[in-house]
């Protein structure tokens, strides 16, 4: 197969005929006998196998693929946005954070906390008194898989065991009841 291409641009011309007259040259050096070479310039194109012949489909299957239809074709966007709408699209103002105004200043401790939202100081108080309690039982009971099967009580100073709370296991704390700690 020879294909011959003429570039318009005389310089690129140029440059192909040289090269195509370098490699003939190099030829016959290399092969003296032979009076001209048995090979003209040649495009070669590396593809995917559609572009093969199909092998006989016993299934009698005869679709045509194409190149086209083995692309992943992707959305682009026909025009670049500009500036300004970008900027109108990203501040939109259903996008911005909502500002809240549903601010309360929480009973025990004064701080800004959200309406019906447990105030953040407060609820770090009752977690270090959950784990002052559970730390408490836990010498108590000499071991973490050594829990009774029984309801836990917990009484602080001042307080007496009621009589519904016979049988039960019971904490003692050394300290005023907080109020936000209920006795039941």
């Amino acid at each position: 197969m020879l294909l011959v291409t003429i570039p318009p641009w005389p310089i690129s011309r140029r440059l192909i005929q040289n090269c195509w007259e370098l490699l003939q040259r190099k030829f016959q050096q290399s092969w003296p006998s032979l009076s001209s070479p048995p090979w003209g310039p040649a495009l070669a194109v590396q593809g995917p196998a559609i572009f093969t012949e199909p092998v006989n489909d016993s299934s009698g299957n005869q679709e045509n693929t194409s190149l086209l239809d083995s692309i992943f074709w992707m959305a682009a966007p026909k025009k670049r946005r500009s500036i300004e709408v970008n900027r109108c699209r990203r501040r939109n103002p259903q996008k911005l954070i909502k500002v809240k105004n549903n601010f309360d200043v929480c009973p025990e401790c004064g701080h800004l906390k959200l309406k019906h939202v447990l105030c953040g100081v407060c609820y770090q108080k009752v977690r270090e008194e959950t784990a002052e309690i559970r730390r408490q039982m836990g010498k108590q009971e000499g071991g973490p898989f050594k829990a009774p099967s029984t309801e836990t009580v917990v009484l602080y100073t001042g307080e007496t065991p009621s009589p519904q709370d016979q049988g039960k296991r019971i904490i003692e704390r050394n300290r005023k009841r907080p109020s936000w700690f209920t006795q039941n």
